[in-house]
């Protein structure tokens, strides 16, 4: 299974339910790596998006304590019990977890990839990522050069766990 995200230099990745930073680069590789695929994230995460609709051309699969929590065009499920019966349909390595802080930190141990995007500035942010750099069972496999996006400087990163 896969993670992704992009986080500060502090790991942030979010303040007032929204992202940091819009930066288009990233927004594409975001694309080019969950489109066809599925992608699982919390309640909060889908309701940050535009029109709080699911993501095109994917699976989306909602996680929420709301009983009641209904979306149109996901699949919702109630308990990390019920996600991992639900998540057994699919082939591992096209899952992907996409939020936000509370999913991230609850599925990182299931993770065998992690896509990081490492945008070299600290914001104020009051959601984060779990620091990978500080576990050692995690691993950078692959970096990028060094992208801009105005005075913004941002890596793309693969950690991979040991095994």
């Amino acid at each position: 299974m896969n993670i992704i995200a992009a986080v500060d230099k502090n790991w942030g990745i979010g303040k007032n339910n929204q992202l940091l930073v819009r930066i288009p680069a990233d927004q594409k590789f975001f694309r080019e790596m969950t489109t066809g695929k599925v992608v699982v994230m919390g309640r909060k995460t889908l309701e940050s998006f535009p029109n709080k609709i699911p993501l095109k051309n994917r699976i989306n699969i909602v996680l929420t304590h709301n009983p009641d929590y209904q979306v149109k065009d996901a699949v919702v499920v109630h308990s990390l019990d019920e996600l991992r019966e639900e998540l057994k349909k699919y082939n591992s390595e096209d899952i992907y977890i996409i939020g936000g802080e509370k999913i991230y930190g609850q599925m990182l141990d299931e993770c065998d990839i992690a896509h990081i995007t490492k945008i070299n500035y600290t914001y104020d942010a009051d959601a984060f990522f779990p620091n990978l750099d500080e576990k050692p069972e995690w691993r950078i496999t692959a970096d990028s050069e060094e992208q801009t996006y105005f005075d913004l400087e941002f890596f793309f990163y693969r950690y991979e766990k040991v095994k």
